[in-house]
């Protein structure tokens, strides 16, 4: 197997993130999904609050689970069929800051806020902006400059 490196095109996309050992990590959607909201403004959805890194598909597994609203971050994600790759997911919250740290490498970033998969609260999910870095929490919905933010789905490898 030859060495991986982030940027490399590989499996559908571009590799955002490598473990320890570089044979496991991330891949980046190679453009953006365009923008959505989270959805389900004041409705809980048990189980999508993980932040860490391996947590964003199982968060949008209880998301899709939890929520029917149409054209939400995690559903444009999950119904993503892509250079021949259909489990494409919304990275949790420590996942999209390897997106954000990485983004010169992957490439097709706008210095705007993008969603993660995590929740925060009832009202809230956890947001990056790719300007500067910050990670914040923004109303699910409902709240006009705050619900539409971009979308960037991942893959794991």
């Amino acid at each position: 197997m030859c060495s991986l490196s982030v940027g490399d095109t590989y499996q559908g996309g571009k590799i955002a993130y490598l473990d320890k050992t570089g044979k496991h990590g991330l891949i980046a959607s190679p453009i953006g999904q365009g923008a959505g909201e989270w959805g389900c403004f004041g409705t809980e959805i048990a189980g999508a609050d993980g932040v860490a890194l391996g947590t964003g598909n199982q968060n949008t597994i209880d998301i899709i689970a939890g929520c029917e609203t149409a054209l939400i971050a995690a559903r444009i994600c999950d119904d993503l069929v892509l250079n021949g790759f259909s489990d494409w997911y919304l990275p949790s919250k420590e996942e999209l800051n390897k997106l954000y740290l990485n983004q010169g490498a992957i490439g097709d970033f706008a210095a705007d806020f993008y969603w993660s998969s995590s929740e925060f609260d009832l009202n809230s999910a956890w947001v990056q902006d790719f300007s500067n870095g910050g990670q914040y929490f923004h109303y699910k919905s409902d709240d006009g400059m705050f619900s539409q933010h971009r979308v960037r789905a991942v893959r794991a490898f």
